[in-house]
């Protein structure tokens, strides 16, 4: 309880000293920031479905890294078990929870990159 109530308590200070500088900064003008028109802000140029590609396939990978990372515990687990069929179940149960969100991310990429795909080739 000691513990949640800390989180709570640094998550609330947090949030009291970030709210003040998202006001001042959603107040100020352009030319608080130096750029005299809209021309000056330097935009990107790039597709926004190549950008949203870009941004669907690090996330796809951030997380195929973090299912790998579960099976990889669950691997020293058992093999740090010692003969425990307890701690053994557990590392099974971890390498399967592991492997089976592999195959959900791997499927979620495979249908994003086929409906973005359709999607490009719709537009051109």
């Amino acid at each position: 309880m000691k513990k949640i109530s800390k989180l709570l308590f640094s998550l609330i200070a947090l949030s009291l000293m970030v709210l003040p500088m998202a006001v001042s900064a959603a107040s100020s003008t352009m030319e608080d920031f130096g750029v005299s028109s809209t021309s000056d802000l330097k935009l990107s140029t790039k597709d926004p479905v190549a950008v949203a590609t870009g941004l669907i396939n690090t996330a796809m990978s951030f997380l195929g890294l973090i299912a790998v990372v579960i099976f990889l515990v669950g691997g020293f687990k058992w093999m740090t078990a010692m003969g425990n069929e307890e701690n053994v179940k557990k590392a099974k149960e971890l390498m399967v929870a592991g492997i089976i969100g592999l195959v959900i991310i791997l499927s979620a990429w495979g249908i994003t990159t086929f409906v973005l795909g359709k999607l490009i080739n719709a537009g051109a």
